[in-house]
């Protein structure tokens, strides 16, 4: 894979937790009302959304051309989802704090 290639997608991993992810959660909590989630429900519902990237991933041709590209993209996507998990997104973690504080 050409390094600017890896350079575009951890790019795309720096930003997507955070304004898809927690974006849509906030969202999601907002519609049902629930002002006051635990941290725990907050990033499960931040990897909920982010996980619909699936789909996104999914979308590449299938073909040599993309292999190497596509397994890169699904290592990253898994680390992110590990570090949402165990609180180590601080962007994530400052969408929390600001939503639980104002709402």
């Amino acid at each position: 894979m050409r390094e600017d290639f890896g350079f575009e997608i951890d790019r795309a991993f720096d930003l997507l937790p955070h304004v898809i992810g927690s974006s849509w959660a906030v969202i999601w909590f907002r519609v049902n009302k629930i002002r006051s989630p635990t941290r725990e429900e907050y990033r499960n519902k931040v990897v909920e959304y982010f996980k619909m990237l699936d789909n996104l991933i999914d979308s590449f041709p299938k073909s040599a051309e993309f292999d190497e590209m596509i397994a890169f993209v699904k290592k990253r996507q898994k680390i992110e989802i590990e570090k949402i998990l165990a609180g180590k997104n601080l962007e994530v973690e400052k969408r929390f704090d600001r939503y639980v504080d104002y709402g």
